[in-house]
């Protein structure tokens, strides 16, 4: 023990300069050749090496190469800086090592209390044992079509789980095409098939078209098919768009669907100032998934399902064999019975730790000040002559493009210059698409901030996702510079 007890001071340290000295580092670099061959080729040792060892190999060789997105420029995907109440506490989640599927111990007990506070911060009717927490929330979200799955299969007079989908009518699951791609995975999964999500019209800010989800279901009805789920966005990841979720569930409950709510990044957005209104309908859904490993910065990876009624999640999953029979558990039974894990890790301690080193108003405050600055990148967008915003900024996404004026296309001979001389003309959007596809790669190699692409209507595009508590407006006046001078290295 004198071995690990003089290592952990020495991992302290290397965590604790890490996390203070972000700022001064580059966002993200590609990795050296020298650092990826020992990254990915090296041999088990023949022998055990030292803790100290392992440490200079994790300072020299891993530290040094992140993701980037613990920086405050880090403005890429849906991804957050850790909490370091929650980088505090995994070392001792290790040491205890615990199985959380159930049992008489802190893991389980633990999690009761968190899955709790996280459907109270979001407005969710929850009774006991009404969620549980996931590796992330893909795996929150095929237990959540899996218990749809189970409770339409039960409501036709047959069971899913012993009888299979061979012979029955097709399943239904309606998305939109903002929805995230870990719904038709989990429909691939639970097998339904792709060919079964059908992928709902939006409207001009990204939302799902209610006229076009009632259109579709009567045509599928028609068809033979069984609608079974619709699944609305609290929170796109591509512009943070918040689905009508009062009127979609008003449908799902017309049509006896299953109403699911991905909320993964976007379901605590509901804290910011005056955005409620917005998430009207988040508490009347059936099960919604979140990710506190997004907006909360919990440690990756920590996800979580929420449910209105526990005992159908069980019923779709509960198989207890006899050598793992508790006849000190209470009436909610283990974890296990919720959801296709056995072993589960001890998510509880990073979520609790984190959510308490906040509390309430930290976390409201982290919410709020986010969304805020994403404002202001979109009313700084809209000030630009070459910039465009794509959508509304509903949560802390702004979707936008880059679009050089004819000055900078003439001095900097961009992608656009020579097709583009009046915005319309087809070469002209070839053009701005090439620019704006090539700009995410362009900036990050650059190494002062970290920018991500994606495509809407048909448009490449640019989105900053801000979650860091620690981005200013500086940061965001240094993002549009870093695009403007990256798209003009391009142009040359």
């Amino acid at each position: 023990m004198d071995e690990l007890r003089q290592a952990a001071g020495k991992a302290a340290d290397l965590m604790a300069d890490h996390l203070a000295g972000i700022r001064e580092e580059p966002v993200w670099q590609p990795v050296p050749a020298e650092d990826r061959l020992w990254l990915t080729g090296q041999a088990l040792p023949e022998t055990g090496r030292g803790m100290a060892e392992l440490l200079q190999d994790v300072r020299d060789r891993v530290l040094r190469h992140p993701m980037g997105n613990g920086h405050p420029r880090f403005f890429g995907w849906v991804n957050s800086p850790p909490n370091p109440a929650g980088v505090l506490v995994e070392p001792l989640a290790a040491a205890l090592n615990p199985s959380c599927a159930g049992g008489e111990h802190a893991g389980p007990l633990l999690e009761r209390t968190v899955v709790r506070w996280l459907a109270d911060l979001v407005g969710f009717p929850h009774r006991p044992g009404g969620g549980l927490l996931t590796s992330g929330a893909s795996m929150a979200t095929i237990i959540c079509l899996a218990t749809a799955r189970q409770q339409a299969a039960l409501r036709d007079g047959w069971d899913a789980r012993e009888d299979g989908l061979a012979g029955r009518a097709p399943m239904t699951l309606y998305v939109s095409t903002e929805g995230h791609s870990c719904l038709r995975k989990a429909a691939e999964l639970l097998g339904l098939g792709a060919r079964q999500v059908r992928t709902v019209p939006v409207d001009a800010s990204y939302r799902m078209d209610v006229s076009a989800l009632r259109t579709m279901i009567a045509e599928d009805v028609a068809a033979g098919m069984r609608p079974f789920c619709v699944a609305a966005s609290a929170g796109t990841v591509n512009t943070g768009a918040v689905d009508p979720l009062d009127e979609i569930a008003d449908v799902a409950g017309e049509h006896g669907l299953w109403f699911h709510v991905d909320g993964a990044y976007g379901a605590l957005g509901v804290l910011a100032d005056g955005a409620a209104p917005a998430f009207a309908g988040m508490d009347r859904a059936d099960s919604l998934a979140l990710d506190p490993h997004k907006w909360l910065g919990v440690p990756v990876g920590c996800g979580c399902a929420l449910l209105r009624d526990p005992a159908q999640a069980r019923a779709a999953f509960s198989l207890v064999p006899s050598y793992l029979i508790d006849d000190n558990a209470d009436e909610l039974g283990w974890f296990a019975e919720y959801g296709p894990e056995q072993t589960r890790p001890f998510r509880a301690l990073k979520t609790w730790a984190t959510m308490s080193h906040l509390g309430r108003e930290g976390i409201v405050e982290l919410v709020d000040r986010t969304s805020r600055l994403a404002r202001i990148l979109g009313a700084m967008v809209e000030d630009a002559a070459d910039f465009e915003l794509l959508a509304p900024v509903t949560t802390s996404v702004t979707a936008f493009r880059h679009r050089p004026t004819a000055a900078e296309r003439t001095e900097g001979h961009s992608p656009a210059a020579a097709e583009r001389t009046d915005g319309h003309r087809p070469g002209a959007v070839a053009g701005l698409d090439a620019l704006n596809r090539a700009l995410p790669a362009a900036v990050q190699r650059r190494g002062n901030v970290f920018l991500t692409g994606t495509r809407l209507g048909g448009d490449d595009a640019l989105r900053a996702c801000i979650l860091s508590p620690d981005t200013t407006e500086d940061d965001l006046a240094l993002l549009l510079h870093e695009i403007r001078t990256a798209a003009k290295e391009l142009g040359r």
